[in-house]
């Protein structure tokens, strides 16, 4: 997980069991459930033969944005400098870092062309 790589790609979906039955037929892509309280179940989803999983899958309301796309997160060696190197090229930092367990830190920047895109500071393996 190299820094400036593609580390995670995420769909958010209001029709989370079409997204998986298309994903499932296309990629041959299987699938493991976890909860996340309110939000209802994150889905990751696996390539056979593969134990780490390739991307994830999460319920996302149509009405809100970003509903029925693709996010995508660069790795980076440390989410401190990122954000404020994103900062200082004309970014703006929507969502301030955030720890998730077995994941590690993420952050959500608007780039200079108004581009959001997610950071992933992996955690320690």
């Amino acid at each position: 997980m190299a820094h400036g790589t593609f580390g995670w790609n995420e769909l958010m979906t209001s029709n989370i069991e079409a997204s998986k039955d298309f994903y499932k037929r296309v990629a041959g892509w299987t699938y493991q459930d976890m909860p996340m309280g309110d939000m209802g179940p994150y889905t990751l989803a696996f390539v056979a033969g593969n134990p780490v999983p390739v991307a994830g899958l999460m319920p996302w309301p149509e009405s809100q944005p970003g509903s029925n796309d693709w996010f995508a997160y660069i790795n980076v060696d440390s989410m401190d400098a990122a954000t404020e190197a994103a900062t200082g090229a004309g970014g703006t930092v929507v969502r301030e870092k955030f720890f998730i367990e077995n994941t590690g830190w993420i952050a959500i920047v608007k780039d200079s062309a108004n581009t959001m895109i997610g950071f992933l500071e992996p955690a320690p393996m």
